[in-house]
């Protein structure tokens, strides 16, 4: 099952629409590093440069001058599942009878296979492994003339998290899952709209936030505006990834409506008073630990140090498609200060356990560097259960608290 975890923007009704796409990618760089791509439209032509690689590898000035209109739709994404070719680089663009449609998904449809058969049984074929694809289809399929009148039928029938953003031929539309899994907020520019999966790219571009899209709810924006269609899938109670704000999205963004700077270092403050240390500093693992390890200090009134120095040259290590990559990526992404940590009682926070791996590698370092003690503090509670939709931890046997006591995993890690 192909699985994403990626970032979107849409832009409708600014002149520089994809130099304001390139701009917001750039603030979501984070949510994917594998690819970039961006879509435009003047109500002529579709433009479109898609690419492998960071958003700054992907774009630069002659090939953001040939992506002409007033209206984008950008993405940055980074593959849990294999295919990380340029094939399976978003947005999707699909030209047909009645013009085009342009998609950039955020998420994970958990009833793709379902859809794919049922699509490829009626004759359709599809070309990628792309969740994104079953909407293309699934639209162009449906024979109402009034995109407004089937969107939220068709998203009716997904199932999963997603939080997609279209262009169809001259209008942009923004749906959310109704449980509201993946984030996804409105803004406005001098006149123009923008929608995007956080709010680090609305002020990239120095937009205003008007609000969040509401699980359930379709957005829509065309010449006429922006209006919302809210189908009867809206859930009562919501879903929203708690991953989020431990550890995807930027500190600086506003998350489910939650500064996540700021609930990362309550988390810390939390984690202080439940499970407090003896020790000589507290020291975070950068930079995802970062904010927590703040407020742990904060609660403790322990120093903070800051004994790990980071190789921002390295991506991120959770996010990279192989075992072996990522292995390779742990050992040259931080290196320890020796005369900050030998003799040290050391309180380490970081963000989350998954496999327990990297954790164990930066231990070891810890050790090597002469820290006298090391007390692990873990801002997410025990990871125990897969997530099927759209984080990469697909199967439980990867998950080490899903078959190993608390005892167990300091003992694995060291």
């Amino acid at each position: 099952m192909k699985k994403d975890h990626c970032g979107v923007i849409g832009i409708y009704g600014h002149k520089d629409a994809s130099q304001l796409a390139y701009l917001g990618l750039y603030a979501l760089q984070h949510r994917g590093e594998e690819s970039a791509g961006i879509i435009s439209y003047d109500g002529k032509k579709v433009y479109q440069h898609k690419g492998m690689g960071l958003v700054g590898d992907v774009f630069d000035e002659t090939s953001l001058k040939k992506l002409k209109g007033h209206s984008a739709v950008g993405h940055v994404r980074y593959s849990t599942t294999g295919s990380s070719t340029v094939k399976n680089v978003q947005p999707l663009l699909v030209n047909h009878k009645k013009g085009f449609i342009a998609v950039a998904h955020n998420g994970n449809l958990t009833n793709s296979v379902a859809l794919r058969d049922e699509l490829e049984d009626a004759g359709s074929i599809l070309q990628t492994t792309m969740d994104s694809e079953l909407i293309v289809h699934l639209l162009v399929k449906d024979h109402k003339n009034n995109y407004d009148e089937k969107i939220t039928p068709i998203a009716a029938r997904l199932k999963g998290a997603y939080s997609f953003v279209l262009m169809i031929n001259d209008a942009i539309y923004a749906i959310r899952d109704p449980y509201g899994f993946r984030p996804l907020c409105i803004g406005t520019l001098n006149g123009a709209h923008i929608v995007a999966s956080e709010t680090c790219a609305l002020d990239m571009v120095q937009a205003t936030y008007v609000r969040d899209v509401e699980p359930g709810e379709t957005i829509i924006i065309d010449k006429d505006g922006l209006r919302s269609l809210k189908g009867a899938t809206a859930q009562k109670s919501h879903a929203f990834c708690i991953f989020e704000n431990i550890y995807f999205a930027r500190p600086d963004s506003n998350i489910f409506t939650k500064n996540v700077y700021l609930t990362r270092k309550r988390l810390g403050r939390a984690l202080a008073k439940e499970h407090p240390a003896l020790a000589d500093i507290i020291m975070p693992i950068p930079d995802s630990g970062m904010y927590a390890a703040l407020g742990y200090a904060e609660e403790s009134h322990i120093p903070l140090e800051m004994a790990f120095v980071r190789n921002h040259y390295i991506g991120r290590t959770f996010i990279q498609p192989s075992q072996l990559i990522r292995d390779f990526k742990v050992k040259i992404k931080l290196n320890p200060i020796k005369d900050v940590l030998t003799g040290k009682r050391v309180v380490v926070i970081e963000d989350s356990i998954v496999r327990g791996t990297t954790s164990r590698g930066r231990v070891r370092a810890l050790r090597q560097a002469g820290a006298k003690e090391i007390h692990m503090r873990i801002s997410c509670p025990p990871l125990i259960s897969p997530c099927f939709y759209g984080i990469d931890f697909p199967t439980k046997k990867e998950l080490i608290a899903s078959s190993h006591a608390i005892e167990d995993i300091r003992q694995f890690i060291g």
